[in-house]
């Protein structure tokens, strides 16, 4: 019985080569693309979960409330995971570390490279499950002069893992170190990079504010002991941080300590009032209602094209009925046939899947790849093709077996009102789906062209960043004078942090006329003469910073956002005071955006370098067209007053582009999946079409007898289709005007959900549409009337 069924259905898939060519090519698109979709998704939440104590890791995290305002993030004091392991016996492990890494400069035997890592305490490789190649977990950061680097690293160096264990190798020019552990590459499991890691107290040497409880910036994570109960333990630490802020607690001031679990900070990073509210997992959820779209989408096309082409079976059914055969057994070949074409479309998408695989991870800068040999991965996809073929077969199956055998030799069966409207339900269906992936695909795309296009309050053209490593600081004046005398720059200067990520705070700032109960946080940098120039930025008030008056030392510019909680009528001169140090403001500077658009602009104090801290890197103004010819001439200087470090350099608009990497990738896949979805929604209106054409081949004749013109039976033809994608954006522009204003509240600085967009994504989806089935509607109206109405 089952092979009769086989052959019946593989008769009647090659006898409709067109329409059965479009189901399986149609389907196996949405199949493809959501497989792409679910190995995406997958890899984003396998991100982190692999280490030993996944269950008990967490990241501690700070919320502060102040002024009316809640800033949430984790970021906390560098001496926070000391006090956590002494005082709590709940902490198992505790390691502070960096939020952020840098490239270095690392020498041993001859070599010299770069190398990007990070700072970390002792617990590091107890808490982390990082496999170690060499050394032990409990020693390979144990003192100031250890050092743990990557395999990579330990190559590059000294040709293995094994020979590097043990060597030294000197650290900036400064300090020669032990390597202590080697440890094997991060895969990409990690959402952590680094090739090398320091021992915490080395960080604390170099940057002494890090011991001060008023700052934070660096991150704090903590293994709990198996049997803490981690919700008792968030409560106990609750107000740990405002025991220590005592003396500067105020109604208006509070700080307090979470847990998140490590593993879900990747996915869960964005902050709203406090509280955790999403990230990333917006696209993950995102990309799998547009999975579950696609493939519905392709779905659907089945079974429209499967219930239309029914009343050519009409009179197999009539005589299968006639010699006995049961409407459940009718019922399991129509299913059966529908899983026989799911099973090919499947074997088609794998393929496809296959082959664009390579792509679509240089899209989205991952190295996933098809699990072979994963038992799970394949049973979930047989269950998602089970369901995908019994969801696009059950009711073609049912509605044919329903059939009435005297009407199907009399060749009187019509589709009844509810089979045409649900069949066009289905149509409405698709193109609301398709619509409102365009609306997506359009808003996210203006949004991407918005952060990149903004003016961000200074020119990010033409602009360098060099960073000031080894001898640098010390001969910046020489450094500075040497590059300024370059052919093609402009103009030169410092900052003490990178100008596109400035994410420090404090509340050290205190200014005439403050009330005492009051504790904003200000975002602060330290800067070189002619900086405000170099970076284009626009004094709104006073000047910069000049060699002319020696008390600039102690002098700040300040921001607008700065300036309203001043209240400062004429603030040029005024007083503020700085971390205790005791200045007056020369300068107010037009808001500049120094972080990501998702972030508002924060209140900023510039301070002078050299006043508190070195520079950290030099910016360079160029000529248009002159870039080349200054990177070589910078090198050069670099190489003569800074022989033993490698000369860098970052552009400052692909600096800012980094920002947005996340975003980027979106725009390109949603600008992918709605093509995709789109040209699949057409492909089940060609068959449709066909269907059509084929069924009116008689009253197109009859009408081309009669006089119609071209265009009148185009009209005729295409009118039910242009209603029905009206309807379809009706209801899709509510819908997907909610989706997309949720996604675009993640921005503080976003384009306006502007309502030309929903007519647009409409037009285009008719024309899409109409482009699609009017070359099969042409040549059925092409055809020759004697021909159309000759008896078959």
């Amino acid at each position: 019985m089952f092979r009769n069924y086989l052959k019946v259905a593989w008769r009647n898939l090659y006898k409709n080569k067109a329409l059965s060519n479009i189901n399986i090519f149609g389907l196996a698109l949405g199949i493809a693309c959501s497989m792409l979709i679910y190995l995406w998704i997958a890899d984003e939440l396998a991100k982190d979960a692999f280490h030993e104590h996944s269950a008990n890791l967490y990241t501690v995290y700070e919320t502060q409330h102040h002024d009316g305002i809640i800033d949430a993030g984790p970021y906390t004091p560098g001496m926070l995971f000391e006090e956590l392991k002494a005082l709590y016996p709940e902490v198992r492990y505790a390691v502070p570390m960096t939020s952020w890494t840098e490239d270095r400069t690392f020498e041993s035997a001859g070599k010299i490279f770069k190398q990007n890592g990070t700072y970390a305490g002792s617990d590091f490789f107890s808490a982390f499950s990082f496999p170690l190649l060499a050394g032990q977990p409990e020693t390979a950061l144990k003192t100031t002069s250890d050092i743990a680097i990557s395999r990579k690293m330990a190559q590059e160096f000294f040709g293995s893992p094994s020979a590097a264990f043990g060597q030294q190798i000197r650290f900036e020019n400064t300090k020669d170190l032990r390597i202590s552990a080697v440890f094997d590459d991060l895969s990409d499991k990690s959402s952590m990079t680094f090739d090398y890691l320091l021992n915490w107290e080395t960080f604390l040497e170099q940057h002494s504010w890090a011991r001060d409880w008023g700052n934070n910036g660096p991150a704090t994570y903590v293994v709990l002991q198996n049997d803490a109960d981690a919700r008792a333990f968030g409560d106990k630490i609750h107000n740990f941080l405002a025991e220590k802020h005592a003396d500067s607690q105020s109604k208006n001031f509070i700080i307090n300590l979470h847990l998140q679990k490590f593993k879900e900070g990747y996915l869960h990073s964005r902050f709203e009032n406090g509280e955790i509210v999403g990230g990333r997992i917006q696209y993950v959820k995102l990309f799998a209602v547009v999975a579950v779209f696609i493939l519905l989408i392709a779905a659907i096309n089945f079974m429209n094209l499967t219930t239309a082409r029914s009343l050519r079976r009409s009179r197999e059914i009539g005589v299968r009925k006639v010699v006995g055969a049961v409407r459940m057994s009718l019922v399991r070949q129509f299913i059966g046939e529908s899983m026989l074409t799911a099973c090919l479309a499947f074997a088609v998408a794998v393929l496809v899947v296959a082959v664009v695989l390579p792509s679509f991870n240089s899209i989205t800068q991952k190295h996933i790849v098809l699990p072979f040999l994963d038992f799970s991965f394949w049973s979930r996809w047989a269950g998602i093709l089970l369901v995908t073929g019994l969801v696009s077969g059950c009711y073609p199956a049912l509605y044919l077996s329903s059939f009435n055998p005297i009407k199907a030799f009399k060749g009187s069966l019509k589709f009844t009102s509810s089979a045409v409207w649900f069949r066009r339900s289905l149509v409405v269906f698709q193109f609301v789906l398709s619509i409102m992936l365009i609306v997506g695909t359009i808003v996210i795309s203006r949004q991407v062209r918005f952060v990149q296009s903004a003016q961000l309050g200074y020119d990010r053209q033409n602009l360098l960043y060099v960073p000031m490593e080894g001898d640098l600081p010390a001969k910046y004046e020489t450094f500075k004078d040497l590059a300024q005398a370059l052919p093609g720059v402009k103009m030169v200067s410092c900052i003490s942090n990178n100008p596109t990520s400035i994410n420090n705070g404090t509340g050290g700032v205190v200014w005439e006329g403050k009330d005492p109960d009051a504790l904003p946080q200000f975002t602060q940098a330290a800067i070189g003469m002619d900086f405000i120039k170099t970076m284009n930025m626009v004094m709104l008030q006073g000047r910069e910073f000049s060699p002319d008056f020696a008390s600039d030392s102690s002098a700040y510019i300040v921001n607008e956002e700065a300036l309203k909680l001043f209240n400062y009528k004429e603030p040029i001169g005024m007083p503020l005071t700085f971390w205790g140090r005791k200045g007056t403001i020369v300068g107010v500077v037009k808001n500049f955006h120094f972080n990501s658009m998702h972030e508002p602009i924060r209140p900023l104090v510039l301070r002078m370098v050299g006043s508190n801290g070195s520079p950290q890197w030099m910016a360079v103004r160029t000529e248009s067209g002159t870039t080349t010819q200054v990177i070589k001439g910078l090198e050069k200087i670099c190489h003569e007053l800074n022989p033993k470090f490698p000369f860098a350099y970052q552009f400052s608009d692909e600096q800012y582009r980094k920002l947005y990497t996340s975003e980027m990738v979106v725009e390109k896949l949603s600008n992918a999946f709605a093509a995709l979805a789109i040209f699949i929604s057409c492909l089940g209106l060609l068959g449709l079409t066909i269907f059509a054409a084929e069924q009116r081949t008689k009253e197109i004749g009859i009408r081309k007898v009669l006089g119609a013109s071209l265009s009148s039976l185009f009209a005729l033809m295409s009118k039910e289709l242009l209603i029905l994608v009206c309807v379809a954006m009706a209801i899709a522009s509510p819908l997907a005007w909610y989706v997309m204003n949720d996604w675009l509240s993640e921005y503080a600085y976003r384009v306006e959900l502007a309502w030309w967009i929903f007519p647009v994504a409409g037009c285009a989806a008719i024309a899409i549409a109409l482009a699609a089935v009017s070359f099969q509607t042409i040549r059925a109206l092409l055809v020759n009337p004697v021909n159309s109405l000759r008896s078959e």
